[in-house]
Protein backbone atom coordinates (compact mmCIF):
# COMPACT_ATOMS: atom_id res chain seq x y z
CA UNK A 1 0.00 0.00 0.00
CA UNK A 2 1.53 3.60 -1.03
CA UNK A 3 0.30 6.18 0.77
CA UNK A 4 0.67 10.15 -0.67
CA UNK A 5 0.52 12.65 1.74
CA UNK A 6 0.16 16.43 1.96
CA UNK A 7 1.10 17.86 6.02
CA UNK A 8 2.43 21.60 6.82
CA UNK A 9 1.34 20.96 11.28
CA UNK A 10 1.40 17.50 11.19
CA UNK A 11 -2.80 16.36 11.57
CA UNK A 12 -2.46 14.19 8.02
CA UNK A 13 0.99 13.11 8.76
CA UNK A 14 -0.60 11.46 11.95
CA UNK A 15 -3.61 10.47 9.62
CA UNK A 16 -1.13 8.42 7.45
CA UNK A 17 1.34 6.83 9.80
CA UNK A 18 -2.08 5.50 11.21
CA UNK A 19 -3.09 4.14 8.36
CA UNK A 20 0.36 2.50 7.52
CA UNK A 21 1.78 1.35 4.04
CA UNK A 22 4.60 3.40 2.63
CA UNK A 23 4.29 6.69 2.99
CA UNK A 24 5.06 9.39 0.53
CA UNK A 25 5.31 12.56 0.39
CA UNK A 26 3.42 14.86 -2.12
CA UNK A 27 5.82 17.54 -1.89
CA UNK A 28 8.78 15.47 -2.28
CA UNK A 29 7.17 13.41 -4.87
CA UNK A 30 6.07 16.44 -7.21
CA UNK A 31 9.91 17.05 -7.71
CA UNK A 32 10.20 13.71 -9.66
CA UNK A 33 9.48 13.38 -13.57
CA UNK A 34 6.25 12.19 -14.13
CA UNK A 35 5.86 8.76 -13.06
CA UNK A 36 3.35 5.90 -13.03
CA UNK A 37 2.89 4.70 -9.80
CA UNK A 38 1.18 0.89 -9.05
CA UNK A 39 0.14 -0.74 -6.18
CA UNK A 40 -2.72 -3.12 -4.85
CA UNK A 41 -4.15 -0.15 -2.81
CA UNK A 42 -3.36 3.45 -3.27
CA UNK A 43 -4.34 6.50 -0.47
CA UNK A 44 -4.44 9.92 -0.72
CA UNK A 45 -4.06 12.24 2.74
CA UNK A 46 -4.50 15.88 2.52
CA UNK A 47 -6.12 18.79 4.57
CA UNK A 48 -9.17 21.16 3.47
CA UNK A 49 -7.96 24.22 2.30
CA UNK A 50 -10.87 26.80 2.16
CA UNK A 51 -13.42 24.00 0.94
CA UNK A 52 -11.17 22.69 -1.65
CA UNK A 53 -8.12 20.85 -2.93
CA UNK A 54 -4.53 22.47 -2.00
CA UNK A 55 -2.60 23.73 -4.52
CA UNK A 56 0.24 21.63 -4.28
CA UNK A 57 -1.48 18.43 -4.72
CA UNK A 58 -3.40 19.61 -8.00
CA UNK A 59 -0.68 20.29 -9.19
CA UNK A 60 0.78 16.49 -8.14
CA UNK A 61 -2.17 14.85 -9.55
CA UNK A 62 -1.71 16.60 -12.60
CA UNK A 63 1.72 15.33 -13.10
CA UNK A 64 1.65 11.50 -12.09
CA UNK A 65 -0.20 8.72 -12.71
CA UNK A 66 -1.68 6.04 -10.82
CA UNK A 67 -3.07 2.16 -10.82
CA UNK A 68 -4.66 0.13 -8.08
CA UNK A 69 -7.12 -2.17 -7.11
CA UNK A 70 -8.90 0.05 -4.32
CA UNK A 71 -8.18 3.91 -4.39
CA UNK A 72 -9.24 5.77 -0.88
CA UNK A 73 -8.70 9.62 -0.05
CA UNK A 74 -9.13 10.82 3.49
CA UNK A 75 -9.07 14.76 3.93
CA UNK A 76 -8.94 16.40 7.49
CA UNK A 77 -10.56 19.73 8.14
CA UNK A 78 -11.28 21.82 11.07
CA UNK A 79 -14.47 23.48 10.56
CA UNK A 80 -16.64 22.69 7.37
CA UNK A 81 -15.52 19.83 4.74
CA UNK A 82 -17.88 21.61 2.34
CA UNK A 83 -16.62 21.39 -1.26
CA UNK A 84 -13.49 19.40 -0.17
CA UNK A 85 -14.18 15.95 -1.33
CA UNK A 86 -15.85 16.64 -4.09
CA UNK A 87 -13.40 18.51 -5.59
CA UNK A 88 -11.03 16.06 -4.70
CA UNK A 89 -12.89 13.09 -6.16
CA UNK A 90 -13.07 15.36 -9.72
CA UNK A 91 -9.23 16.05 -9.80
CA UNK A 92 -9.03 12.14 -9.20
CA UNK A 93 -11.46 11.15 -11.89
CA UNK A 94 -9.22 13.28 -14.68
CA UNK A 95 -6.45 11.30 -13.96
CA UNK A 96 -8.38 8.38 -14.27
CA UNK A 97 -9.06 7.50 -10.32
CA UNK A 98 -12.30 6.26 -9.48
CA UNK A 99 -12.43 6.41 -5.49
CA UNK A 100 -13.57 3.42 -4.11
CA UNK A 101 -13.56 4.87 -0.27
CA UNK A 102 -13.55 8.58 0.87
CA UNK A 103 -13.65 10.21 3.98
CA UNK A 104 -12.95 13.19 6.21
CA UNK A 105 -11.97 13.81 9.65
CA UNK A 106 -12.62 16.84 12.08
CA UNK A 107 -9.44 18.12 13.73
CA UNK A 108 -7.84 21.23 14.94
CA UNK A 109 -7.96 24.24 12.70
CA UNK A 110 -4.77 25.97 12.50
CA UNK A 111 -5.99 28.85 9.99
CA UNK A 112 -5.44 31.42 12.33
CA UNK A 113 -7.36 34.83 10.61
CA UNK A 114 -10.36 33.01 11.30
CA UNK A 115 -10.00 30.72 14.70
CA UNK A 116 -8.03 30.84 18.02
CA UNK A 117 -5.91 27.86 18.40
CA UNK A 118 -6.77 27.76 22.33
CA UNK A 119 -10.35 27.33 21.30
CA UNK A 120 -9.52 24.60 18.47
CA UNK A 121 -7.42 22.81 21.47
CA UNK A 122 -10.16 23.39 23.89
CA UNK A 123 -12.78 21.66 21.02
CA UNK A 124 -10.61 18.94 20.29
CA UNK A 125 -11.40 16.41 23.24
CA UNK A 126 -15.20 16.20 22.10
CA UNK A 127 -14.19 15.70 18.49
CA UNK A 128 -12.99 12.32 19.14
CA UNK A 129 -9.62 12.79 16.91
CA UNK A 130 -8.47 9.47 17.81
CA UNK A 131 -11.41 7.36 17.54
CA UNK A 132 -12.64 8.83 14.09
CA UNK A 133 -9.29 7.85 12.76
CA UNK A 134 -9.73 4.09 14.23
CA UNK A 135 -12.86 4.10 12.14
CA UNK A 136 -11.30 5.18 8.74
CA UNK A 137 -8.04 3.13 9.52
CA UNK A 138 -10.59 -0.18 9.51
CA UNK A 139 -12.73 0.42 6.97
CA UNK A 140 -9.57 0.88 4.41
CA UNK A 141 -8.26 -2.33 6.17
CA UNK A 142 -11.38 -3.69 5.50
CA UNK A 143 -11.29 -2.42 2.03
CA UNK A 144 -14.76 -0.88 2.43
CA UNK A 145 -16.53 1.32 -0.44
CA UNK A 146 -18.31 4.50 -0.38
CA UNK A 147 -19.18 7.05 -2.29
CA UNK A 148 -18.98 11.01 -2.05
CA UNK A 149 -22.47 12.70 -0.45
CA UNK A 150 -23.58 15.40 -2.75
CA UNK A 151 -23.31 18.76 -2.07
CA UNK A 152 -26.42 20.34 -0.63
CA UNK A 153 -27.24 23.91 -2.76
CA UNK A 154 -26.52 26.28 0.41
CA UNK A 155 -22.86 24.49 0.52
CA UNK A 156 -22.47 24.75 -3.61
CA UNK A 157 -22.89 28.39 -3.29
CA UNK A 158 -21.29 28.52 -0.03
CA UNK A 159 -18.24 27.53 -1.23
CA UNK A 160 -17.87 28.74 -4.78
CA UNK A 161 -18.01 32.04 -2.95
CA UNK A 162 -15.07 31.44 -0.49
CA UNK A 163 -13.23 29.49 -3.39
CA UNK A 164 -13.39 33.24 -5.84
CA UNK A 165 -12.64 34.80 -2.87
CA UNK A 166 -9.62 32.69 -2.36
CA UNK A 167 -8.50 32.70 -5.69
CA UNK A 168 -8.62 36.85 -5.96
CA UNK A 169 -6.13 36.86 -3.02
CA UNK A 170 -3.63 34.21 -4.43
CA UNK A 171 -1.35 36.60 -6.41
CA UNK A 172 -0.40 38.46 -3.00
CA UNK A 173 -1.42 36.44 -0.16
CA UNK A 174 1.84 36.40 1.34
CA UNK A 175 2.52 40.11 1.84
CA UNK A 176 0.07 39.23 4.55
CA UNK A 177 2.98 37.93 6.61
CA UNK A 178 5.32 40.49 8.74
CA UNK A 179 7.84 38.91 11.19
CA UNK A 180 8.97 40.11 14.36
CA UNK A 181 12.49 41.27 16.47
CA UNK A 182 12.16 37.42 18.18
CA UNK A 183 13.23 36.10 14.62
CA UNK A 184 16.66 34.61 14.67
CA UNK A 185 16.64 33.96 10.90
CA UNK A 186 17.26 29.65 11.96
CA UNK A 187 15.40 29.19 8.51
CA UNK A 188 12.92 26.78 9.47
CA UNK A 189 10.47 28.66 7.97
CA UNK A 190 12.22 27.72 4.57
CA UNK A 191 12.58 24.14 6.04
CA UNK A 192 8.81 23.47 5.85
CA UNK A 193 7.77 25.40 3.46
CA UNK A 194 6.17 23.04 0.54
CA UNK A 195 6.02 26.06 -2.50
CA UNK A 196 10.26 26.76 -1.91
CA UNK A 197 8.08 30.19 -0.95
CA UNK A 198 11.05 31.78 1.46
CA UNK A 199 14.66 32.58 1.41
CA UNK A 200 16.34 33.13 4.58
CA UNK A 201 19.84 35.65 4.19
CA UNK A 202 19.90 39.04 6.28
CA UNK A 203 15.83 38.12 7.07
CA UNK A 204 13.07 36.65 5.78
CA UNK A 205 11.87 37.08 2.42
CA UNK A 206 8.40 35.89 0.80
CA UNK A 207 8.75 34.87 -3.05
CA UNK A 208 5.21 35.44 -4.28
CA UNK A 209 4.32 31.26 -4.34
CA UNK A 210 2.44 31.11 -1.40
CA UNK A 211 -0.07 28.29 -0.69
CA UNK A 212 -1.42 29.80 2.62
CA UNK A 213 -0.65 26.74 4.36
CA UNK A 214 0.42 28.51 7.50
CA UNK A 215 3.51 26.33 7.65
CA UNK A 216 6.11 29.09 8.80
CA UNK A 217 3.87 30.28 11.13
CA UNK A 218 2.97 27.44 13.20
CA UNK A 219 6.42 25.47 13.06
CA UNK A 220 8.29 28.97 14.02
CA UNK A 221 9.78 28.47 17.27
CA UNK A 222 10.04 31.49 18.49
CA UNK A 223 6.72 32.27 17.48
CA UNK A 224 7.75 35.51 15.25
CA UNK A 225 6.14 35.38 12.29
CA UNK A 226 2.63 37.19 11.84
CA UNK A 227 -0.35 36.86 10.14
CA UNK A 228 -2.65 40.00 9.51
CA UNK A 229 -5.52 39.65 11.03
CA UNK A 230 -4.38 36.50 13.26
CA UNK A 231 -6.98 35.57 16.32
CA UNK A 232 -4.06 34.77 18.91
CA UNK A 233 -0.45 34.32 19.00
CA UNK A 234 -0.60 30.68 19.82
CA UNK A 235 0.81 28.22 17.38
CA UNK A 236 0.04 24.17 16.44
CA UNK A 237 1.79 21.36 15.62
CA UNK A 238 0.03 17.67 16.00
CA UNK A 239 1.24 16.58 19.26
CA UNK A 240 1.96 13.29 17.72
CA UNK A 241 4.08 14.43 14.88
CA UNK A 242 7.72 16.24 15.20
CA UNK A 243 9.44 19.32 13.63
CA UNK A 244 12.03 17.19 11.93
CA UNK A 245 9.15 15.45 10.25
CA UNK A 246 7.72 18.32 8.77
CA UNK A 247 10.87 19.29 7.71
CA UNK A 248 11.76 16.05 6.27
CA UNK A 249 8.39 15.75 4.39
CA UNK A 250 8.58 19.59 2.52
CA UNK A 251 11.82 20.83 2.52
CA UNK A 252 12.66 22.09 -1.01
Amino acid sequence: MEIFYFTTTGNCLHIAKNIGGELLSIPQILKQEPTTFKDDVIGFVMPCYGFEVPTIVHKFMEKHKFEADYFFAVMSYGNMLAAGLVEFEKLANKSGIKLNYANGILMVDNYLPVFKIEDQLAKAPDRKIDEHIKIVVEDIQNRQENRIEKLSLGAKIFSAIIHRYNKSLKPTIDKRFSIDEHCTLCGTCAKVCPMNNIIVSKNVEYQHNCSFCLACIHNCSQRAIHVKGEKSNARFRNEHIGLKEIISANQQ
